[in-house]
């Protein structure tokens, strides 16, 4: 994973306070679930758990959204559901889960499920 100047989601959100207050909301989640690491890139804020748990990002600093932030949730199966926006297999035993979140409170019971189940299954 590599990093650049930005170490903080402060940075990374610099700008887009809705994006950033989601970012913390979902670190407050997974921090009540369990210990989880936080990693800044260039694109996205890393939570960690052994394994990757979840992936926030601004889609707008790569195309043209006004979603304030991409949750995306990593598990070794497909959940179905029709919040998400995309849900890819990039690995065999990978399903990345995307919902574009436009509010704090769509991290709702139902994202802190799916959040928890991550955290379980990564380590």
């Amino acid at each position: 994973m590599s990093t650049d100047a930005r170490r903080s989601p402060e940075e990374l959100f610099a700008g887009y306070p809705d994006g950033l207050a989601i970012c913390r909301r979902v670190q407050q989640v997974l921090s009540a679930v369990g210990e989880v690491s936080v990693a800044v890139t260039t694109s996205q804020v890393a939570f960690r758990h052994r394994r990757t748990v979840a992936l926030v990002w601004r889609p707008g600093q790569y195309v043209s959204s006004s979603v304030p932030a991409v949750l995306s949730i990593p598990l070794p199966y497909e959940i179905t559901s029709d919040r998400f926006k995309e849900i890819a297999h990039p690995a065999p035993t990978v399903w990345m889960h995307h919902l574009e979140v436009r509010e704090v409170s769509e991290i709702d019971d139902e994202v802190c499920g799916w959040l928890a189940d991550a955290h379980r299954v990564a380590g």
